[in-house]
């Protein structure tokens, strides 16, 4: 499954590595974009989307409508 996850508080490339290897421990996750300039990050995975969206939390970042 692909998904667009909205954020906030990604304001520039050093939070967006960040996000990405939060994102990418995730047992599941198959691709992690993260881009600041969209706000936004897209993900290929199998299995929790919750689990996402706690990583990219526990950086520090918001997920939107998450």
């Amino acid at each position: 499954m692909e998904k667009k996850i909205y954020v906030a508080g990604m304001d520039d490339d050093a939070t967006a590595a960040k996000v990405q290897d939060a994102v990418k421990a995730v047992a599941g996750v198959s691709s992690v974009t993260a881009t600041p300039a969209k706000c936004q990050v897209l993900v290929t995975f199998e299995g929790d989307e919750a689990a996402i969206n706690a990583a990219i939390a526990s950086t520090g970042v918001i997920v939107v409508g998450g």
